[in-house]
């Protein structure tokens, strides 16, 4: 596969971390001495004051649905901005999102119909020509599997022939009742007595993230996910026999005119770019050890030889294991051992997945107290996070067994990635740039940054852009399992932006990554890369501005004026990334709301829920420009972690429903050494 590595460019910043030069002042502040203390008063509380005035910042609770609605508000109200970075990285997850969106509309469902429509119709085929009943048989079930996938992705499926209707009517109601785990009625029994039935987690077929916004995204990622997610094992003769014949119909059926692999490589190559390789074997690893085996150009009847089979076992033996399971596990098996198999459009390897299954059972904890589900937090302590680590610590989630051991394996393990690893596509860089969120502040920064409470509000900022990335990736990856309006035109106030140059500089590294990569495979439209290119301006100034405020280098009233716009210009973004609703007369829905949620691991009975609930106010004490300080307002994601039934998987929908009426459930307790109702 390429290396994506090419399309991303450091951007070197001139401020360096040594000592702050700008306007500072030491804690506790005199809140009341602020130069607009008068017009903020009565904006915060007494608590909330005590807390500004302790920390130089507070989080309020607040009920906005959209950044730009707050910031907007800001000006009208004329309360000085403050240009937070969750702003700008909930700006990328929305473009993102939307292309993405746009991808799977107008490129990947009509490919993927396409090339499941062809291999339906190949795998009858080869069924009705085979004699073997070995070849039959597994003839016979990989068209069932075709003609299940065609069924779930098809307005209007055709009917379902006889020979192959109890296994894809048995396997549509398994998937339609989505319950959780139950054996697959469409898999063969496993004819090994050391194999156990194929089980399959049900629960992960319910749609979420955006593939709940219409019909057509709900039904591709049911198919994506049939897709993605069955197993065909390597220690199951049958199921191998399987992905052979699946391997041999993609090398040789045409889908109007076109190989089947040039068009199954159209729908993987460009999310190999977006999220990553497929953790698990696929076509790329059959097909050689195949041709090695039965030749260039096997018959369906080669599929039976049973010593040719066992040759072609042991030699993808060597191939391999994934290194994040997503499937049933007894206590009893190997893992490597009974995970190792093919996928068609295996889901993707994420580091943060595999830093999940590094940190959960079997890996840490007892059979009596199992470590089952993780914590968003487990990912910053892994990349060496210290104040992730104390909350996992004060929480209790070290004094599992193994818990530090492994830790320090993933640790180290992660320590030694190098540049091009970060940068291989841009799920990584995603990572990498959340990283410039939290690193450490020393000197260099402003007292408001210097403190803990500061530390924690960078991991609330970092895991709700985490969150969002799990949302727009949710169907393509792995999930570890254990086992602008009107407004004065003068510049009436100075705004200020929030002085972390580093993380609005990786923004920017990734912004013009994905926009490079996607303009060099030809899939960029004009509308996203336009929209690209307006981020990639609004994070080189960020970038600019708070090198400057770090280094005390006064700001222009062009930069003041461009911050007080701030909200008009991010108002402008997320519509322009909403879909356009056919209730608003084809214009753009401004009832959207940020709020998202994801389901990232699955552990006994439940699932680990993340998410973002409505914006919260951001209060902080700032230079004014004029030899003060005074009191800024910003926006900032209110984060969420909390088990879940894993039957009922939240959608966004259901997730902003709790929100509206109150019940959702409470904040992680470390967000209170910032967040004051």
């Amino acid at each position: 596969m390429p290396g994506y590595a090419r399309y991303y460019v450091p951007i070197p910043l001139d401020w360096m971390p040594q000592e702050y030069e700008g306007p500072d002042y030491t804690l506790p502040f005199n809140v009341a001495s602020a130069s607009n203390y008068g017009a903020i008063r009565s904006q915060i509380n007494a608590a909330q004051r005590q807390a500004l005035g302790q920390y130089g910042f507070v989080v309020k609770p607040g009920q906005w649905r959209q950044f730009y609605q707050l910031y907007e508000t800001n000006r009208y109200q004329e309360i000085p901005v403050f240009v937070t970075v969750d702003a700008v990285y909930h700006v990328y997850h929305l473009y993102f999102d939307k292309l993405l969106r746009d991808l799977e509309r107008e490129q990947f469902i009509p490919a993927l119909t396409g090339l499941t429509r062809s291999l339906v119709k190949a795998a009858e085929a080869r069924y009705r020509a085979a004699e073997a009943p070995e070849a039959r048989e597994a003839a016979r079930r990989v068209w069932a599997y075709f003609a299940l996938a065609q069924q779930l992705l098809e307005e209007t499926p055709p009917p379902i022939d006889p020979a192959i209707k109890p296994e894809v009517e048995g396997e549509l109601a398994l998937i339609s009742a989505a319950n959780g785990f139950a054996v697959s009625a469409l898999l063969p029994p496993p004819g090994d007595p050391d194999l156990s039935p194929y089980m399959e987690d049900y629960s992960q077929y319910i749609p979420r993230g955006h593939y709940t916004r219409s019909p057509e995204l709900q039904r591709y990622f049911r198919a994506m996910m049939w897709y993605g997610r069955i197993n065909l094992r390597l220690k199951s003769p049958e199921e191998t026999r399987m992905a052979l014949l699946i391997t041999d119909l993609l090398r040789t059926t045409q889908v109007d005119g076109k190989p089947a692999m040039q068009v199954w490589a159209s729908i993987y190559d460009p999310t190999v770019f977006l999220v990553g390789k497929a953790d698990d074997l696929g076509y790329y690893d059959y097909q050689p050890l195949m041709a090695a085996v039965y030749g260039a150009s096997p018959r369906v009847d080669d599929f039976a030889d049973a010593v040719r089979l066992e040759i072609f076992r042991a030699s993808a033996r060597a191939l391999p294991a994934p290194q994040i399971n997503s499937m049933w596990v007894y206590i009893w098996e190997d893992k490597k051992d009974v995970t190792q198999g093919f996928r068609f459009m295996g889901q993707r390897f994420t580091l943060d997945a595999y830093v999940f299954g590094q940190l959960t059972w079997r890996n840490v904890g007892t059979l009596s107290q199992p470590r089952d589900l993780p914590s968003g937090l487990d990912v910053f302590a892994a990349f060496g996070n210290a104040e992730a680590y104390a909350i996992l610590k004060e929480t209790g989630e070290t004094q599992y067994l193994n818990y530090d051991k492994q830790l320090a394996k993933v640790r180290k393990e992660i320590a030694t990635l190098e540049a091009d690893s970060w940068s291989q596509n841009v799920y990584w860089a995603w990572l990498y740039a959340l990283q410039g969120i939290t690193a450490p502040k020393g000197e260099a920064y402003p007292a408001f940054m210097r403190t803990q409470a500061w530390a924690r509000k960078d991991l609330q900022s970092a895991l709700g852009s985490y969150a969002e990335l799990k949302h727009d990736t949710i169907l393509y990856a792995k999930q570890t399992m254990a086992e602008m309006g009107g407004g004065p035109e003068d510049v009436p106030i100075r705004g200020y932006v929030e002085p972390n140059p580093e993380a609005f500089a990786r923004l920017l590294e990734l912004t013009r990554m994905t926009r490079s990569g996607l303009s060099d495979q030809g899939l960029l439209t004009w509308e996203i890369d336009r929209r690209l290119e307006d981020l990639d301006s609004e994070l080189a100034f960020l970038t600019d501005v708070a090198q400057r405020e770090l280094l005390g280098t006064p700001l222009t009233e062009d930069d003041y004026a461009r911050i007080l716009y701030f909200g008009g210009w991010l108002e402008d973004m997320t519509l322009a990334a909403a879909d356009p609703e056919e209730d608003y007369g084809g214009m753009f829905d401004r009832n959207e709301k940020a709020a998202i949620i994801a389901d990232v691991a699955t552990g006994v009975n439940r699932v680990l829920e993340i998410g973002t609930g409505w914006i919260y106010e951001l209060y902080v004490i700032v230079p004014d420009g004029q030899g003060g300080f005074q009191i800024a307002r910003g926006g900032v994601y209110s984060y969420y972690e909390f088990p879940w039934p894993q039957d009922a998987r939240l959608t966004d929908e259901a997730w902003r429903e709790l929100l509206e009426n109150g019940q959702q459930p409470a904040q992680p307790a470390w967000t209170s050494l910032f967040t004051v109702p």
